[in-house]
This record gives structure tokens, C-alpha cells and sequence, in this order.
């Protein structure tokens, strides 16, 4: 089983803003994918769906962003999904908005979700797709930035990256990681 976590904060307070691009291009994908319903279960919203020719697993992450380890780890044990078959989607403010970044396995590159997971599954081999949001305006706060929404130039631009993170998301599922890199990057 595929499984890809789209990261992000719960609750309306936190939907249209920037550090939850990551759930945004998992509703693509699961509107794409006619997903199944979504249900409760590994503190996520969980939908089962066939991605390429792989039975595979959205998980929406529902601990807020910094604790997303729990929820990895909770399908990895139950799924026994090793760490190089579970894709993770975040945002990235040191990408400019709209850009996309796949790779393979890596350092959490600051991003406090993705440093969750790679503490929780022990393991720094965990595909991860980060989506731009930035740059960071020059002496604004970080938090305020990232829990912000997108100005009205912006949005346009950030709808187009989430449909581009489900297609890059749709290689690496069929074509593998150097298909998606080449592809996406």
C-alpha cells in the first residue's frame, strides 16, 4: 500500500492558508481519483483510491502540522509500509510560490511536520513533495506568514501548484522518483 500524507493544520481557521498547501493537493488528488469517503482513523481523515496501478492510502493529518509523526507512524505500523513508499506533501517557504521540489529522502529542510515524521519513523527515507509558498517577505515573522492566506494575485498561482502536486504525485505513484524529479522539479 502507497501511502501519501498531505500535511497541514485542521479546521476551518487554518483552511486557504499557505502551510496547508499540502491537504489542498491531496483534495485534488482525491477529487481526481474519485477517492472513497473520507473516515477518521490514525488521528487523520483518511481515503482509500487506486493510484496507478497501486492500491494507496490519502492521509490529512488531524494533530496539527508540528505533530504529524503520529499519524505517519500510526498507518506505517498498521500498513507495515516501509518509509521509501509513503510520500509526504508540504509546504516550503524557501521555495518561491509555485515551485515544486521532489526528492527522495533527505533532511526535513526546517520544515516542522516533515522533521515530525522522519523522528517518529526513525528513518530519513521518506519521499517528501514540497510545495513553494514564498519567498518570505524580508523581517516578516515566519508563523504569522505561513498560517496566513494567499494575497489575491497569489491564489491563482497556488491553486495551479496544488493541481501540479497531484500530477507530480501521479508519476511518482506510476513512473517512480526519478520519472517524478525529472518530471517535476
Amino acid at each position: 500500500m502507497l501511502v501519501v500524507v498531505g500535511l497541514g493544520n485542521p479546521g476551518k481557521k487554518y483552511e486557504n492558508t499557505r502551510h496547508n498547501v499540502g491537504f489542498d493537493a491531496l483534495t485534488v488528488l482525491a477529487k481526481r481519483l474519485d477517492a472513497a469517503p473520507l473516515r477518521a482513523k490514525f488521528s487523520s481523515l483518511v481515503a482509500e483510491c487506486r493510484l496507478g496501478q497501486h492500491r494507496a492510502l490519502l492521509v490529512w493529518p488531524q494533530t496539527f502540522m508540528n505533530s504529524s509523526g503520529l499519524a505517519a507512524r500510526q498507518v506505517s505500523a498498521f500498513y507495515k509500509t516501509p518509509p521509501d513508499q509513503m510520500l509526504v506533501v508540504c509546504d516550503d517557504f524557501n521555495l518561491p510560490l509555485g515551485q515544486l521540489r521532489i526528492r527522495g529522502k533527505g533532511s526535513a529542510g526546517g520544515q516542522n511536520g516533515l522533521k515530525d515524521i522522519l523522528q517518529k519513523l526513525g528513518s530519513t527515507d521518506v519521499p517528501r513533495l514540497r510545495l513553494g509558498i514564498g519567498p518570505l517577505p524580508e523581517g516578516r515573522d515566519v508563523t504569522g506568514f505561513v498560517l496566513g492566506g494567499f494575497a489575491k494575485p497569489e491564489q491563482e498561482h497556488a491553486a495551479a501548484m496544488t493541481v501540479a502536486a497531484a500530477d507530480a504525485i501521479e508519476c511518482w505513484a506510476g513512473e517512480g522518483m526519478t520519472a517524478a524529479m525529472n518530471r517535476h522539479n
